[in-house]
C-alpha cells in the first residue's frame, strides 16, 4: 500500500511543477501562481494598434496567464502595463500671444438700445430726510438730534421740552429712491438710507415713515419706512476696535411705496421721438450710423441732430397702441458701432483701458525711478560714572537716494491697438508708472485718443 501511495504523489507532483514548491512558499498568505491552462487552439492574432479606438483601453488576452502583482522570491514586483497602453490623459491647449487675450474683434454688432435710451424714458431720483430709531446707542448726539426727536413728537401730539429729551439711540439720515421709467403708483422699491451727523452704526434700526419728494418739487412720489439692512458689522471695546464694511448707510429691502407717477412723453405732439445715445458713446459718428439702421427698416424716418440725439419719425399707420411695438423693433435693431480712441486711466487703482483706435506717434521715451531711502537709527549717551549727566538720545539719520539709469527708448510709432500695446510693453514699466506716461504723452501730442482720468 505504501508503495502505491509513493507513485502517486510521484505522478502528482511531476504533472504540477508548483505544488512542489508548496513547503518552500516564502509568503503563507499571498496567493499563489497556478499553472498556465492548456489551450486547445492558437489565439488570435492580436489587432493593429492603428485600428484600435483610442478612447478606450485595450483589454489583455484572458487565455495568458497574468503574473503581475505576486510577489516572487527575490521581492516584490510592481503591477506592468502594456507598452502600448495608458491610464494618463494629455491635452494640448493652444496658448494665446503674450499681450492678447481670446475674443471676436473688428465689427461687433451691437443694440441701439445698449448704447441710446428713449427720451422721456429717464430714471427719476426721489430725496427726504427721516429718523431711523431703535439703535442700540450708536446714534446721534447734540442739539440736532434733540430737536429732530421734539418734532417728531409734536406730530404725534406729543410735546416735551429739549432739555427732557436726551438719546443716542436715533438718528437723523438721508433717504433716497431711484424711480424706473413708467413705474406706477403702489409699487414698492428699495430705499438708500446714509446717516447725516455723528451716529456710529445704523444697524438693527428701523426707519420710521418719510415723504419723498424730487428735486425742486413740493410733490410727494414716495413714501418709506421699515428696517434697515447694512451688510456690515462693527465692535469696540477699551484697547482695540473692529469693523467691516460701512454700517453708517443701509437699504429698506421694498420699503419706498410709489405715490405719484412720473410725468412723461414717448411721442411729440409733432409725431418724433428722439434717441439719446449714452455720453461715453456719444459721436457724430454713431449718430449717423444709429440713423441708417433706423432707415433700413423706416426708410427716410431717422434723421441725426447732433453727437448725441437721433430724431425719429414715427410713420402715420403706426397708432398709439401700436408704438410700444414700433420702439422696440427700433431698440432692437442691431448695427456696427464707431471704435473708440478713448484711454480711461485709474490712478487710484492703476488700471489702463485702451480702445480700438488708440495710436501712439513716434518719439523717444524713457522712464527712470527715483528711490529715497530714510532710516532711523538713535543712538544713546550715557553719562559717566559718579556724574551729574542725564542720559540723552541722539539722533542719526541715513539717507540714501538711489536713481535707476535707464536710456532712451525709440518709438517709431503704433498705428494698430496690438502695436500700441507692443510699444508700451516694451518699457517695462508698472501699471501705475504707465498712468503717467500715458498723461505725459497726451501732453507731448503723441497720444492720439481721447484721455480719461479718474
Amino acid at each position: 500500500m505504501k508503495l502505491i501511495l509513493s507513485i502517486l504523489c510521484a505522478v502528482a507532483f511531476s504533472a504540477n511543477p508548483l505544488a512542489a514548491q508548496d513547503a518552500s512558499w516564502p509568503l503563507a498568505d499571498a496567493p499563489r501562481p497556478t499553472a498556465a491552462p492548456v489551450r486547445t487552439q492558437a489565439p488570435a492574432p492580436a489587432p493593429a494598434p492603428a485600428a484600435q479606438d483610442p478612447s478606450r483601453r485595450p483589454v489583455a488576452d484572458p487565455n495568458l496567464p497574468n503574473y503581475a502583482g505576486y510577489p516572487l522570491y527575490g521581492g516584490v514586483e510592481a503591477p506592468r502595463q502594456p507598452v502600448w497602453s495608458s491610464s494618463s490623459t494629455v491635452r494640448v491647449v493652444e496658448r494665446p500671444l503674450r499681450g492678447e487675450a481670446p475674443g471676436r474683434s473688428g465689427q461687433i454688432r451691437v443694440r441701439i438700445r445698449d448704447i441710446a435710451i428713449i427720451r422721456g424714458q429717464e430714471t427719476n431720483v426721489v430725496q427726504g430726510v427721516g429718523l431711523v430709531m431703535g439703535l442700540d446707542g450708536s446714534g446721534d448726539s447734540g442739539n440736532a438730534m434733540t430737536f429732530a426727536l421734539k418734532n417728531l413728537l409734536n406730530t404725534q401730539n406729543f410735546n416735551l421740552e429739549p432739555s427732557q429729551i436726551a438719546s443716542n439711540n436715533a438718528a437723523v439720515v438721508w433717504v433716497q429712491a431711484t424711480l424706473p421709467p413708467g413705474v406706477k403708483p403702489g409699487r414698492h422699491l428699495d430705499a438708500r438710507v446714509s446717516s447725516m451727523y455723528d451716529a456710529e452704526d445704523l444697524t438693527g434700526g428701523s426707519l420710521v415713515w418719510c415723504e419723498l419728494f424730487a428735486p425742486g418739487s413740493e410733490d410727494v412720489y414716495a413714501t418709506v419706512a421699515g428696517p434697515i439692512t447694512t451688510g456690515a458689522l462693527s465692535a469696540s471695546g477699551d484697547g482695540a476696535s473692529a469693523q467691516r464694511n460701512h454700517p453708517t448707510v443701509g437699504i429698506v429691502a421694498q420699503g419706498a411705496k410709489v405715490e405719484r407717477e412720473v410725468p412723461s412723453q414717448l411721442v411729440t405732439d409733432l409725431g418724433f421721438l428722439h434717441l439719446d445715445l449714452k455720453s461715453s458713446n456719444g459721436s457724430f459718428g454713431n449718430a449717423v450710423r444709429i440713423a441708417n439702421a433706423v432707415d433700413t427698416i423706416f426708410p427716410g424716418s431717422a434723421v441725426p441732430i447732433d453727437a448725441m440725439t437721433v430724431k425719429i419719425a414715427v410713420p402715420r399707420e403706426v397708432g398709439e397702441d401700436q408704438r410700444v411695438y414700433f420702439i422696440n423693433e427700433i431698440l432692437q435693431t442691431e448695427f456696427v458701432p464707431e471704435a473708440s480712441a478713448r484711454v480711461v486711466v485709474n490712478e487710484r487703482t492703476g488700471v489702463v483701458i485702451l480702445g480700438e483706435e488708440v495710436r501712439i506717434g513716434a518719439g523717444g521715451i524713457t522712464k527712470g525711478n527715483l528711490t529715497v531711502t530714510v532710516s532711523e537709527t538713535p543712538e544713546t549717551s550715557q553719562p559717566g560714572p559718579l556724574s551729574n549727566g542725564t542720559t540723552e538720545n541722539q539722533p542719526r539719520t541715513n539717507l540714501l537716494i538711489e536713481e535707476e539709469e535707464r536710456q532712451l527708448s525709440i518709438i517709431n510709432g503704433a498705428a494698430t491697438l496690438q502695436e500700441v500695446v507692443e510699444v508700451l510693453n516694451v518699457l517695462g514699466v508698472t501699471p501705475r508708472d504707465m498712468v503717467g506716461i500715458l498723461q505725459d504723452l497726451s501732453r507731448a501730442g503723441m497720444l492720439h485718443g481721447e484721455l480719461v482720468v479718474m
